[in-house]
C-alpha cells in the first residue's frame, strides 16, 4: 500500500538514454519507464503509469529496485520478483497490472538498440505468461 500511496521515481527523464513502454490490453495497464545509465549503471530511473493501485506500485518498487543496478543485473529482474518485494499480489493483479519488470526491459532494450549493441538475451517475463485470465490478449511492447 504504500507504493501506492507513496510511489517513488514518479515522473520523467527528458534525455533519458534508454525509454520502454508496456501495456496490457485487457485492463488498460499502461507504464512507461525512463533510464539514465553511466558506465553500466542506471543512475536514475522514473515512471509514468497508467492503471489501477497495483500497477502504481509495482512500478514504484521496480525503479527502487532497479537505481544503482548494471544494466546486466537490471535485465534479470522477473515480474515475480516485483510481487514478492511488495509481499505479493491479489492473483488477479499479478499478469494484468504486473509488468513493471517488462517496462524495465523494454527501456534497456532501447538503451541498448540506441547503442548498438545485442539485446537478444533479454526475455520479456509475458512471453512465458500462460497464467493471464482467460480474457487476455497478451501485452503491448
Amino acid at each position: 500500500m504504500d507504493h501506492f500511496a507513496n510511489p517513488r521515481n514518479v515522473g520523467e527523464i527528458a534525455d533519458a538514454d534508454g525509454v520502454g513502454e508496456v501495456g496490457n490490453p485487457v485492463c488498460g495497464d499502461i507504464m512507461k519507464f525512463f533510464i539514465k545509465v553511466d558506465n553500466g549503471i542506471i543512475t536514475d530511473i522514473k515512471f509514468k503509469t497508467f492503471g489501477c493501485g497495483a500497477a502504481i506500485a509495482t512500478s514504484s518498487i521496480a525503479t527502487e529496485l532497479a537505481r544503482g543496478k548494471s544494466i546486466a543485473e537490471a535485465q534479470k529482474l522477473t515480474n515475480k520478483a516485483v510481487a514478492e518485494a511488495l509481499d505479493g499480489l491479489p492473483p488477479v493483479k499479478m499478469h494484468c497490472s504486473n509488468l513493471a519488470a517488462d517496462a524495465l526491459k523494454a527501456a534497456i532494450i532501447d538503451y541498448k538498440k540506441r547503442r548498438g549493441l545485442d539485446y537478444s538475451d533479454i526475455r520479456m517475463d509475458d512471453d512465458e505468461c500462460g497464467g493471464c485470465e482467460s480474457a487476455c490478449t497478451g501485452h503491448r511492447h
